[in-house]
């Protein structure tokens, strides 16, 4: 019986190369089958899976809780909207512009506070993104269109020649741009960058004892986090062609804390199964909108009992703090 089992276990890791084939595969053929509004709830299963991905840097490679995760994604939707509509930037151009300005907010602010942990930076944070919501409300030098937003932004183009305005054009856009940012992350998992955030997440005071510049390292993952949630915002900024505050409250933000929590801190392709859930859940219960919430509620309840890891925890192979910390100076040596 158990070499029946250990042969079946095998036969599943050999067979994940084709097992992800075939899912980029039905990525791809996905918007020829379907009209589009379901392009469109594809689309924004890309932005929370960028989302998801962005915030899992902070809280599942590092540990650091952040629920005001949708003021980073804000800011990166206002400055697209901003500069496009004020002073005619191209958004493609706006794409880093919009990725800096976010990681730039995220290190002024997160700097002071960095070495707050738990409960009480969780506490920070909300306020943190509920500043930005109010700030974006009471409309500063005219700039951000106060409780309305901002209106008329363009679509992405590259001079007249690619024009991306239709559904299955941002479908791509976003798709591809999840497919490069989980290649990098998967690529920063396995660095040294990696290892130490995953020391930190184990042990910080063991870590800042081991000689890792904790307070560096946790704000490098705030920015990096960052500037991948302000990228997400100028997709969604220009797919919607208009922002507004609404968008972005701490409602947001407690989706995309669920995301990484229903998916398994840390895993990749936990994040994405969390995304998936995460915004397709209110279109599979739209005809029962009364309770959509309440089987919603349930459903948290249920995996945080039966499956506190998440739907698909990261492997982390039994690696102990002892080990990582080997592994680090390795390399460094």
């Amino acid at each position: 019986m158990k070499e029946s089992r250990s042969a079946s276990i095998q036969y599943f890791f050999r067979s994940q190369p084709a097992l992800l084939f075939l899912v980029i595969g039905a990525f791809i053929i996905y918007p020829f089958f379907v009209d589009n509004y379901y392009i469109d709830i594809g689309f924004f299963f890309g932005i929370y899976a960028l989302l998801g991905l962005s915030l899992n840097i902070v809280l599942g490679e590092v540990g650091l809780f952040d629920l005001g995760h949708a003021g980073f994604y804000a800011i990166g939707a206002y400055v697209t909207a901003i500069f496009n509509t004020k002073l005619g930037v191209p958004i493609l151009a706006l794409l880093p512009v919009s990725a800096l300005a976010a990681a730039l907010f995220a290190y002024v602010v997160c700097f002071p506070i960095i070495h707050l942990r738990g409960d009480y930076l969780l506490i920070v944070t909300i306020g943190m993104a509920e500043i930005i919501r109010l700030t974006l409300i009471n409309n500063p030098f005219d700039l951000t269109g106060g409780p309305n937003g901002v209106f008329g932004i363009d679509f992405p183009a590259i001079g007249n020649i690619i024009v991306i305005d239709s559904s299955i054009e941002f479908y791509y856009l976003i798709w591809v741009i999840v497919a490069l940012s989980i290649i990098g992350l998967i690529r920063l998992q396995n660095s040294r960058i990696g290892r130490a955030w995953n020391c930190i997440r184990e042990d910080e005071l063991a870590a800042g004892a081991g000689g890792i510049d904790v307070k560096s390292y946790k704000l490098l993952a705030f920015v990096l986090g960052a500037a991948l949630a302000g990228v997400a915002g100028n997709v969604y900024a220009s797919k919607l062609m208009a922002v507004s505050p609404e968008s972005f409250t701490f409602w947001e933000s407690c989706m995309l804390f669920c995301i990484v929590l229903i998916g398994g801190m840390g895993s990749i392709p936990g994040v994405l199964i969390g995304a998936a859930f995460i915004s397709l859940f209110p279109e599979i219960f739209r005809p029962f909108a009364m309770y959509r919430m309440l089987v919603f509620g349930t459903v948290m309840i249920l995996m945080m009992m039966f499956r506190p890891g998440g739907a698909w925890p990261r492997k982390r192979g039994g690696v102990e703090f002892t080990s990582l910390l080997t592994r680090m100076r390795q390399k460094d040596g």
